[in-house]
Order: C-alpha cells, then sequence, then structure tokens
C-alpha cells in the first residue's frame, strides 16, 4: 500500500486546521483520491507537521502533490514551507 509522508511547517497549527477540515478541504482530497490521512505535530513546535496519508496508487499521490489546487490550497491555509515528502510503500504491519 502506498504512503506519502509530508513534513510541513504552518503559520499557525489552528488555521491550517480549520482550512483542512472544511468542505473544499474535504472535497479536494476526495478528488485527489487520497484514501485515508494521520496528521501529528511536534511537541516542541505544533506548527511543525507530519502528514500520513495512504493511497491506491502512487500515481494518484503524486498526482496530487503537483496539482494547483493544493498548491493553492497550501497557501491560503497558511503553510509556510514543505520540509520534506517522502513516497513509502509498506513493508509489513502488525500489532505487537
Amino acid at each position: 500500500m502506498p504512503y506519502v509522508l509530508g513534513i510541513l511547517k504552518v503559520e499557525d497549527f489552528t488555521k491550517w486546521k480549520s482550512a483542512y477540515d472544511i468542505e473544499d478541504g474535504v472535497a479536494l482530497r476526495k478528488a485527489g483520491k487520497m484514501k485515508s490521512y494521520q496528521i501529528f505535530h511536534s511537541e516542541d513546535d505544533p506548527n511543525k507537521i507530519v502528514h500520513l496519508s495512504q493511497w491506491d496508487n502512487m500515481d494518484d499521490a503524486k498526482k496530487f502533490l503537483q496539482s494547483d489546487e493544493l498548491q493553492k490550497a497550501n497557501q491560503q491555509s497558511g503553510v509556510i514551507e514543505m520540509d520534506d515528502v517522502y513516497f513509502l510503500e509498506e513493508v509489513e504491519k502488525t500489532s505487537v
């Protein structure tokens, strides 16, 4: 299963999360074919976010991340920078 892990810096987590949760944000992710996501933020800096998303295929993920719509949404929500983006393939998943 493909995943994308993105590390980003935002102006204000609350502002960013509000923009992420609005109907347009949900519609953007659905149109981009994102399956699920998890959001984390740094204990030391709540404006440093780690975003892990799951996809059916890596081509959809890459297309979404390069889309003008996502770039516009990021700018409007206060994303300052994308520090790192990793395209990952799941090797193993288990419970301990």
